[in-house]
Formats: C-alpha cells, sequence, structure tokens
C-alpha cells in the first residue's frame, strides 16, 4: 500500500511441543487489561483521520478532525489547489458557510413530533393522529394535509413490526412543493405485545407486527401530495396497494425518513419507483404523473430467489432527466450490473458494467460528459473481493477506469458538480490515509495520514486476515483473526467464533481500519483465539454465493464456519479444536443456538443473544424474503425445520440463551420458544432475562459483555473469572 506504513504482524509458530492451557483462576486485573482493548479505550488513541466531511460548494471541502494531543480542529480545504486552513487555528481564514439546507428527508425537532425537513430547509413534514402536516419553520405555522388518516390507516407512518417510530416518512420534490408518501394500511394485521416489568400493574405495549404466513400484512397505499399555493392537494397514484416491501430494506423507509427506492425528476412533475412482490422475486419499475396520479410500468426483474436486500444502497440507479433515461441495476447475470434505460418505452439501450464484480453505489453522473462514477467491489483480482473501489465508466459503457488505485477499501465523497472528490482508504491492519483527488482520479493532495503511535503504544496489534475455503472446498471464504498480545505458539487456545451470518451482511463487517471491532480483541486477551468469518451465503460476492442457502435459514454459513476453523488449526497448531466457543447477537444469536444443536460434535459453548429462533416468531420481510413464502403441508410447514427448537434436544455442550424482555424487534418469544423445548428435552442450559431491554440491551450491555467473558473463561477455558467485575467502571471505583 502506497502513501503510508503498514503495521506488520509477524506469526512465528514454535515447533516445540504444545500444552494445553493451565486453568487458573483470573484476576480484576486481568478483565482490566482485556477491557483497554474495548472502543472506548482504543478509539481515541486514533488520530488524524477525518470525524466527519462535508463539501461546502462545489470547490470547498470542511472537515473535523481530532489531533494527537486531543484537541479538534475544523479544516477547509480549496480542491482547486489543495490548500488546507486550520480554522481552528485561524478562523478569519475560513468563510462561514451558508446554514445548509438539511434536504430531502433529513429529520429535527424543536420540542414537538420529529419532522422531514424539506430540501430547501423551509419546511418539515410530521404525522399527527395518523394525517401528515407540515410545519413552516420560520413561523411555526401547521397545516393539516391530510384529514382522512386513522391509527390504522395512517399517513407516512414508519412502522415495519421490527422497527417503528413517530417519524414522517416522506419524500420530498426538489423544489419543496410536493411530497411523496404512503397511507400505511395495518388494518387486519396482528399485533404485537410486550409487558414490563415494574411494582405495581404492568405496562402493555401493542403494536401491529405482521409475522411470515399471515393472511394480511402491511400494505401501502402511494400518493403525492402537492403543497399548492392555498389549499393541499392529495394525488392517489392509479394503482393497486403495494406490499410493505422494498429493494434495499427491511423496511419502506430509507435514509433520513425518505422512501425507499423512489426518485423525483427535478422539475417535481413525474416520480420513479420501485415495487417489490411479497416474496422479493419479482419487482417493477414505475413511473408516476405526479398531477394526475397515472402510472405506467417500464421494467419488470424477477429472480429465482430474491431481488436486491439491505446490503445493497439505495443510490444504486438514477434517473437521468435531461435525455429522459434510467441508470437502472440487475443481479440477472449473476453480479450487481449497472444498465440503461430509456425511461420513456422502457427499452433495454445497452449495459454500462459487465464482468465479475459488483456496482454498489452510483456516486456522481455527469449527463452532459455522458460518465458515470461509481463504487465496485470484487472487481480487482488478487485483492480482498469486499474492499470498495471508485470507478468512472462510460453511459455507453466503455472506457471503464479504476480511479482509486490502492489495494485497500476506499470510502469516497464526491463534490457537488462532480470535479473533485475526497478518498479515505484503508484495510482492517493498515489505519486510513485522506486524499483529494480529481474527477479522473489525478492525486491532488494528500490530506491526513492517520497517526496511531498512541494506539501501538497501548499494546494494540491488528487483527490477522485469513482466506480458507468454504464447505464446497473450492470457494475463497475471507475472515478476521483476533490473537492474545501476549501469544505463546507453545500453549494451545480455546478458539472463539463470532457470527453473525447475514443474509444481509456478514460476520467481519467494513473492510475499513477500525481500531476495536467489537469485544473481539478483548475476548482474545483473556486467553482465546476469536475468529470472524463470512461464510457462504453473506453478500458482497455473486447471487450465486449469496444465494447459497436460500429457503435453508438454519444453515447459518455454519458449514463455512466449521471447515473455516478446521483449516485455521492446521495452519496455526496453537488454536485448540477441541475447545471451540461461538456467540452471536440477533441473527448470530440464531445461528449460536443452531451451531450449538446442528454441529454438537464440533461447538462445545455458546451464547445466543437476542436470536431469532422461530422466522416464523420473527417480522414477515425477513423470513419472506430469505426462506420464501410460508407454506403449510401434512401438519407442518417449510419453516419448522429451521426454526431451532426443533434441533434443541440435540444439545449437548454449554449454552447460554439471553434477551431482552421488552425487544420489540426480536420478540423474546423466540428464545422461550427454545427454551421450552430445551426443558421438555431434561436438557441443561444458562438463561438470561433482561427485564427492561431492548434489542441492543442499552444500559445493559456492560453487563451481557461481562457475563459473555465470564461464560468462555470458565466453560471453555477451564478457569474462574473474577467476582462480578464491572466493566466500564473507573479504576478503583466502588
Amino acid at each position: 500500500m502506497r502513501g503510508r506504513s503498514a503495521v506488520p504482524f509477524l506469526l512465528v509458530v514454535a515447533t516445540t511441543p504444545l500444552a494445553a492451557q493451565a486453568p487458573r483462576a483470573l484476576s480484576a486485573a486481568d478483565y482490566a487489561r482485556a477491557e483497554g482493548f474495548l472502543a472506548a479505550r482504543l478509539t481515541p488513541l486514533v488520530a488524524d483521520v477525518p470525524l466527519t466531511r462535508e463539501w461546502l460548494d462545489s470547490t470547498r471541502l470542511s472537515y473535523r478532525v481530532r489531533r494527537s494531543h486531543g484537541r479538534l480542529a475544523t479544516v477547509q480545504v480549496d480542491a482547486r489547489t489543495g490548500a488546507k486552513t486550520d480554522c481552528t487555528a485561524e478562523p478569519a481564514r475560513c468563510p462561514t458557510p451558508p446554514a445548509p439546507a438539511t434536504g430531502a428527508g433529513g429529520a429535527a425537532t424543536r420540542g414537538g413530533p420529529p419532522l422531514t425537513l424539506s430540501p430547501d430547509g423551509t419546511r418539515g413534514a410530521f404525522v399527527r393522529d395518523g394525517n401528515l402536516f407540515v410545519r413552516e419553520l420560520a413561523t411555526g405555522a401547521e397545516r393539516q394535509v391530510t384529514t382522512d388518516g386513522t391509527p390504522d390507516f395512517g399517513y407516512a407512518t414508519d412502522n415495519a413490526g421490527w422497527t417503528h417510530s413517530p417519524r414522517a416518512i416522506v419524500s420530498w420534490s426538489p423544489d419543496s412543493r410536493k411530497l411523496a408518501t404512503f397511507q400505511h394500511d395495518g388494518r387486519g394485521v396482528r399485533p404485537m405485545h410486550l409487558v414490563s416489568t415494574n411494582v405495581g400493574s404492568p405496562r402493555l405495549e401493542s403494536w401491529k407486527y405482521p409475522l411470515p404466513g399471515d393472511s394480511v400484512v402491511f400494505r401501502i397505499h402511494r400518493v403525492i401530495v402537492d403543497l399548492g399555493e392555498a389549499t393541499p392537494k392529495v394525488i392517489r397514484l392509479a394503482m393497486e396497494p403495494d406490499v410493505h416491501r422494498s429493494t434495499v430494506s427491511d423496511h419502506v423507509a430509507c435514509e433520513g425518513g425518505s422512501v425507499c427506492d423512489l426518485q423525483w425528476l427535478p422539475d417535481g412533475s413525474r416520480v420513479v419507483f420501485v415495487s417489490s412482490s411479497r416474496d422479493h422475486k419479482r419487482a417493477w419499475v414505475r413511473v408516476a404523473d405526479a398531477r394526475t396520479g397515472a402510472v405506467r410500468t417500464i421494467i419488470e426483474e424477477t429472480s429465482a430467489t430474491q431481488i436486491g436486500d439491505a446490503s445493497l444502497d439505495e443510490h444504486l440507479w438514477r434517473v437521468l432527466p435531461a435525455t429522459n433515461e434510467l441508470v437502472w441495476w440487475s443481479q440477472r447475470d449473476g453480479w450487481v450490473h449497472l444498465y440503461r434505460y430509456d425511461l420513456a418505452t422502457g427499452a433495454l439501450k445497452n449495459r454500462i458494467t459487465t464482468g465479475d464484480g459488483n456496482a454498489m453505489t452510483i456516486v456522481h453522473v455527469d449527463e452532459r460528459a455522458r460518465q458515470l462514477w461509481f463504487t465496485g467491489q470484487g472487481r480487482e483480482r488478487g485483492r480482498d473481493p469486499y474492499f470498495q473501489h471508485l470507478y468512472r465508466v462510460g453511459l455507453d459503457g466503455r472506457g471503464l477506469a479504476l480511479l482509486t488505485p490502492e489495494d485497500a477499501h476506499h470510502v469516497v465523497t464526491m463534490a457537488p458538480g462532480g470535479r473533485h472528490f475526497v478518498d479515505t482508504y484503508s484495510t482492517p491492519t493498515t489505519p486510513p490515509v485522506t486524499v483529494l483527488r480529481d474527477a479522473a482520479g489525478k492525486l491532488v493532495a494528500t490530506l491526513e495520514t492517520a497517526d496511531i503511535a498512541k494506539l501501538r503504544a497501548a499494546g494494540w496489534r491488528p487483527p490477522v486476515p485469513v482466506t480458507m475455503k468454504g464447505r464446497d472446498g473450492t470457494t475463497d471464504i475471507f475472515g478476521l483473526l483476533y490473537l492474545p498480545t501476549t501469544l505463546d505458539t507453545t500453549r494451545r487456545y480455546p478458539i472463539v467464533n463470532r457470527i453473525y451470518p447475514g443474509p444481509q451482511s456478514g460476520s467481519v463487517g467494513t473492510r475499513a481500519f477500525v481500531a476495536a471491532r467489537g469485544d473481539n480483541q478483548a475476548l482474545a486477551e483473556l486467553g482465546f483465539v476469536v475468529v470472524e468469518i463470512d461464510g457462504m451465503g453473506t453478500p458482497g460476492r455473486s447471487k450465486a454465493f449469496h444465494d447459497a442457502y436460500y429457503g435453508r435459514m438454519g444453515d447459518n454459513t455454519l458449514p463455512d464456519q466449521v471447515a473455516g476453523m478446521r483449516q485455521l488449526a492446521q495452519r496455526f497448531p496453537f488454536i485448540d479444536t477441541t475447545r471451540v466457543g461461538i456467540w452471536g447477537h440477533s441473527g448470530g444469536g440464531f445461528a449460536t443456538a443452531a451451531a450449538m444443536f446442528r454441529h454438537p460434535d464440533f461447538f462445545d459453548v455458546g451464547i445466543a443473544e437476542s436470536g431469532n429462533h422461530d422466522q416464523r416468531n420473527y417480522e414477515d420481510d425477513w423470513g419472506e424474503r430469505y426462506q420464501g413464502l410460508l407454506v403449510a403441508s401434512n401438519g407442518t410447514d417449510n419453516y419448522a425445520a429451521e426454526a431451532n427448537q426443533t434441533h434443541a434436544a440435540k444439545l449437548q455442550g454449554k449454552l447460554f440463551l439471553i434477551h431482552g424482555e421488552m425487544d420489540d424487534n426480536v420478540p423474546p418469544y423466540n428464545t422461550r420458544l427454545v427454551v421450552d423445548a430445551l426443558v421438555k428435552a431434561g436438557k441443561d442450559f444458562d438463561l438470561l432475562m433482561l427485564p427492561h431491554a431492548r434489542h441492543g440491551f442499552g444500559v445493559d450491555g456492560p453487563y451481557v459483555m461481562r457475563r459473555r467473558w465470564d461464560y468462555f473463561v470458565r466453560h471453555l477455558l477451564g478457569a474462574e473469572p473474577p467476582k462480578e467485575y464491572r466493566i466500564g467502571r473507573p479504576a478503583g471505583g466502588s
């Protein structure tokens, strides 16, 4: 990698005989040392990395950065020359930019309901009692723009079952005069209930939450609201209501509260949007007249499995108003590629991208020059296929050029007008460099090179990138290995698999540099090797790779996890695969219990947090996208064999189940089903129910982390943990 120094990690495997780690008691000092490897301690030790970055106009970039002495600085850059000004030290040299309009979907509150702001920043939309209102920010005056909304049939309602809020889901037209939204139809949808724990009568929380197989799920009746000069007008689109689905989320709400899969034409005359079938196997690109509500379909996509998912970016297609064209994405040939269509007729004009590798985001289009800038991954042979790079290509598909050549993961932000972009590139093992480039990729200036001297001084070591073969013995799979900084290669260490199987993401997460990835390194410091593996079925690779276990959710990439760890043990003899742990949260909790039940000969200790153990008890969009529609047959259905409680009687090792009783994403009944099956099978297990916790555990998170460490130390390491250690408590505190 050019432009920065790498952080080497040399692993020397000893040839002396390997010895088992002798059981011992761990002290509070051992836990305190491990705690020093959490993000709260390590992240502030990384300096000279932009924390925020914003283009003030087409030539001025502004960003905030923490310097090595801890001071926060604001820097402005002239993109024409690359000249930097430290605005904190020389404020007079930094013109104050005008107050920015928050843009379509930007949310704000002023003591009332959350507002979704208009592009010009003068108005905010909000919901009250099922109806849509608009507030003028300058005066506070409110206008009610719909009158027939009800709680179960409300306008712009933010409810996907698994997530819900009071904000308004709307997409403003560029001129801030119209809104594209929907009437959210929850009539007949069954409710979900949670009951609080408190002194006295419990509080009942109830909201609409559809499940797979329900005869009635959420629908959205699409509308355009024309605010007009005096009286708002609601134009209903001339089509049947859509099922509550999108191609890029388990919701229809996207960035900043905008409507997913929808773009306005600049003059506000039309909207282009995508409708998806309930099972996600069909999608239609449609154009609606914003004055009349007339709708026509221009493209139809089909798939034997599912179209899109939450791993894709909503900025993956673009309307080209000057030529009345559309750049659309498709996986029809096994990769995410871009295509150019006639927006009037729906006729395909040409492919824009080809070959192996995926287009990820459209960053900029220059309609006059007939060129498009996009991020892609998996296109560069010999590199981590999850690294993203920026490319430029002609709209006719010619002249593809790589603009970010470094072998790294690139995060880019294009200037308005597209003449420059800022690029921060890094890997999991090498710190970030931030550069300014012109639209052709030519380096204008190096803006920042991360300083990790303090991080190194604190004992930090990078994780080890590893490549293995998947279950088929031929497909490459990738991961990160976390080793104790005090590694003794003459000893043998238990291995812990931290898993999130997807299918909408993977275990490793971003390939950018991160000082601490959860508590992986902290756990390793207690005497473990920790590994994260992106198995077959996770996104970012080919369509076939992503669909590896479509319709078999209980697979959870586990055959790849097992295969990968066995290969690592052959490569690194200090890894002891006779002592294997696994843990995960949410989908990782589902995968953990599945590992303990389906692979009891390999996994010894598992900690399953907040798991969606039975997709019939989780939100409809998730299971119906990845498992398919629920089909009953002979007293059972196609979901039953994938549910964890079906296999609970196979448990042999130690299993710790954890769930928040107020989890309104994955309801706690998922874990209770597994508990019931384990009890009926006469199995021993451990259980922690957190009375007030939501899905992410909130303030209970440090307690759960400590209990997780204790469980692996006691049952996998064979040692005794310190009693009731408090993560986050100041040293010497009571």
